[in-house]
């Protein structure tokens, strides 16, 4: 079986973004302020290089369809728009949090970090799905439009 390069790499990026958020996460519960921040910077690292590979990939290649059975279309379309608006919110957030610990707003830093991460932690286990059902258990569909991959038209 062959994986499609550009699709696994930014896959990978937002799973080793979740395990870096993880890692962020229990370094900061323990006092370790710098190491944290180092580690959430990474983290932000792998995000923005995942965006970055699919905007690029979306604006320029297209997306790809579902290939799976017609019957799973429509689940898999629910599943998908639940995924890109989970990952919205979790890009947003992320965003947030970022710039609330330049500002030197750790109050709101702190009530946010926990939601925040938790989004992502879903956001990434959702795309692992969304990845796996789209490359690694039914073959892929024509490479076309954000709109037509998603919903058909």
């Amino acid at each position: 079986m062959s994986l499609p390069i550009l699709p696994t790499i930014s896959t990978s990026c937002i799973q080793i973004c979740a395990v870096l958020v993880a890692i962020g996460w229990y370094l900061i519960r323990k006092g370790n302020i710098e190491a944290h921040k180092k580690v959430m910077l990474a983290a932000a690292f792998f995000a923005l290089t995942f965006f970055i590979i699919y905007a690029s990939r979306t604006f320029f290649i297209g997306n790809t369809a579902f290939g799976g059975p017609a019957w799973l279309k429509g689940p898999y379309t629910f599943f998908l728009v639940f995924h890109i608006i989970l990952s919205t919110v979790g890009g947003l957030l992320g965003l947030n949090q970022i710039i609330t610990a330049f500002k030197d707003k750790f109050n709101i830093h702190r009530k946010m970090g926990p939601i925040a991460a938790v989004v992502w932690f879903c956001t990434a286990f959702t795309g692992i799905i969304v990845y796996i059902l789209l490359y690694v258990m039914y073959p892929g569909g024509e490479t076309t439009s954000l709109f037509k991959a998603t919903f058909g038209f």
